[in-house]
């Protein structure tokens, strides 16, 4: 069929044409919002899953949905090799823009700017001369407040101050950190003690938070209240009725069936997981003859699709490991037959070696984000069908 009108988007991050199997998770931050938006005290979000289940995907739909209702917002994602203050500050100050407008009093507005100027200035008080960034604030930066140079006291300072300008408009604000699980520890355990005072306070402003299935134990390692701070969301693969609905809804829009066979198929392959239902999905249809589309086109198409993800989604990742973490991995896939959890010492027997002595190709393995600490003594992928992939490219 014409692949120009092909309606399926396989991107890192890109809006499926259908968001199907989220309205629960939809409908929790609709109320977390009108809760707040009443002064009820609400916690943050934070979504966990592996990757490719859509969770960088909601967290910009439920972004929207703050937006909708007049909040100011700012998204950032986090890198390991970078400290918080400087995307946060830019987040921050994209959130103020949004609403300083609506405040009666532009001083105060400009007051805040000054604080937020100030403790972004902090990202670079200690390298001197070498590092010229300014944050882009037309306020001269205050000082005495978030400006302390301990990440903790000052972030909750700033963002006090913050919520306080958003509850005079009558607003909220809405801080959005995708791949949460790479903070470092400091900037975990500010964000955790400010969104206690936060909640405390009953303040208008919440941090939503996405990553990887480990996030909830790196939380809690920073904080042992962290489990009572934030409202936690799993994010999985979809079941059959929603995968069915993400595939048949935009094909009806483009005058285009499946049948029973076909979406079968689909979900045999795709295994319900939101990235492979579109990567088949958009093969698929691609190589289909017509309408209605059949199991037959999508045997045919499977090759295809498979083939891209070798080179895009998995190999990509692969090649990003050096030898040792390679083979770590493919000890893991050969233990994984269901690409589940592994246990480390079974890792360590199965290559004839020492627990000890992995250590560092583990290590290397959950700072790049192909791993993560499952359970106490467990590691599994965290890539969906990433053991899988490994045995195919052994066979």
């Amino acid at each position: 069929m014409d692949p120009v009108r092909n309606p399926y988007a396989p991107g890192a991050g890109q809006r499926p044409p259908e968001l199907a199997g989220r309205d629960k998770q939809l409908d929790a931050f609709d109320v977390v919002l009108e809760r707040i938006a009443r002064s009820r005290p609400e916690r943050s979000v934070v979504l966990t899953g592996l990757r490719g289940v859509g969770k960088t995907v909601l967290l910009n739909q439920l972004r929207s949905a703050a937006i909708s209702r007049g909040w100011g917002t700012g998204k950032i994602e986090a890198r390991p090799d970078q400290d918080l203050r400087r995307p946060l500050s830019s987040a921050l100050h994209m959130a103020i823009r949004a609403i300083g407008t609506a405040h009666r009093d532009p001083d105060r507005v400009d007051d805040f700017l000054g604080v937020l100027k100030a403790f972004a200035l902090r990202a670079t008080a200690d390298k001197g001369m070498r590092e010229r960034w300014q944050p882009g604030i037309d306020v001269p930066a205050m000082t005495g407040r978030a400006d302390s140079g301990d990440i903790e006291i000052d972030l909750v300072e700033l963002l006090l101050d913050a919520s306080s300008l958003a509850r005079d408009i009558g607003v909220g604000i809405a801080i959005f950190i995708d791949e949460m699980q790479d903070l470092g520890a400091a900037d975990i355990s500010a964000i955790c003690g400010a969104c206690h005072e936060l909640s405390q306070d009953a303040a208008p402003l919440i941090v939503v938070g996405a990553g990887l299935p480990h996030l909830p134990a790196v939380l809690s390692a920073s904080k042992s209240y962290s489990e009572r701070l934030f409202s936690y969301h799993r994010i999985d693969r979809l079941d059959r009725d929603a995968a069915d609905l993400a595939l048949i809804a935009p094909a009806e829009r483009e005058g285009v069936e499946y049948t029973i066979d076909a979406l079968d198929a689909l979900y045999a392959k795709a295994d319900g997981y939101p990235f492979f239902v579109q990567a088949y999905g958009k093969a698929t249809w691609d190589l289909a003859a017509g309408t209605p589309i059949t199991g037959e086109d999508v045997r045919v198409a499977a090759p295809s699709a498979e083939e891209e993800l070798a080179v895009g989604f998995f190999g990509s990742r692969y090649e990003r490991a050096t030898p040792a973490e390679r083979e770590y991995m493919r000890a893991m896939a050969d233990l994984s037959g269901d690409d589940g959890p592994v246990a480390t010492a079974k890792i360590a027997a199965e290559l004839g070696r020492k627990p000890a002595s992995l250590s560092p190709a583990r290590d290397g393995l959950i700072k790049k984000g192909l791993i993560y600490s499952a359970e106490r003594g467990t590691i599994g992928f965290t890539v969906p069908h990433f053991g899988r992939y490994l045995r195919s490219q052994s066979d």
